[in-house]
């Protein structure tokens, strides 16, 4: 039986507030990676639509990698790899500004802005041609034409996808406890560890899991009625 707010429980005293500190920084490293992810996503997609090969074959191999390497590898990859290739004053930077959570910021926002960029492809191939052919007869250059005729109405096609790539985000981010960010399965796996209360530890961190993945959820819904996403 779980008793969560008795003397003891997993709810009380510090332990509320460890879950309190955790889901706090599952949010914050969500969000963070997030914009990178969107970011990255766009040029991508901007790159891959040059008339260019090599512009289609980099962002082909950039997306591929990222879709066959497991994520915590990736994860791994930056955290133990990349800050070896740094100078020693960057490293220094690193270690004196969390660089735990910066490194999994990264890893995380770069990886799903795989997805996104795929995503917001997609969004594009639904715009008939002639919109972005209109918009260069009206003196748009590539760039003008896509930021202001084609992207917009892309993201729009795309909302229902990248809700769902925020939801994955979300739940992914649960891996860098690995590397030791205090994101909200590390906290429960601190709680558990200090009260031996292993079930009642990891039940309230699938119950906060489950409430902010249905949130994600709600919100996309409400998101896509509102812009009326598929509509005609």
């Amino acid at each position: 039986m779980i008793h969560l707010f008795e003397s003891g429980g997993v709810l009380e005293g510090r332990y509320l507030d460890w879950f309190a500190i955790g889901i706090g920084t599952t949010l914050v490293l969500t969000a963070a990676a997030w914009c990178i992810a969107l970011t990255v996503g766009i040029l991508l997609t901007l790159i891959r639509m040059l008339p260019a090969r090599l512009c289609a074959w980099f962002v082909g191999a950039y997306v591929e990698y990222h879709r066959n390497v497991p994520l915590l590898v990736q994860i791994f990859l930056w955290y133990f790899g990349v800050p070896s290739l740094l100078p020693r004053p960057a490293r220094q930077w690193l270690n004196a500004h969390d660089g735990q959570f910066l490194l999994a910021t990264t890893a995380l926002g770069l990886a799903a802005a795989a997805y996104v960029a795929e995503d917001i492809r997609s969004g594009i191939r639904s715009i008939p041609k002639g919109q972005y052919q209109a918009a260069l007869s009206l003196g748009f250059g590539y760039l003008g034409a896509m930021r202001n005729v084609v992207l917009p109405q892309a993201l729009r096609h795309a909302i229902p996808p990248l809700i769902n790539q925020t939801l994955l985000l979300f739940k992914n981010t649960s891996l860098a406890m690995a590397i030791g960010v205090g994101e909200l399965t590390y906290r429960a796996r601190a709680v558990e560890s200090d009260t031996f209360q292993t079930f009642d530890a990891f039940a309230v961190a699938t119950v906060i899991y489950l409430a902010v993945s249905l949130g994600i959820m709600l919100i996309g819904a409400a998101c896509a009625r509102h812009l009326k996403v598929g509509a005609r």
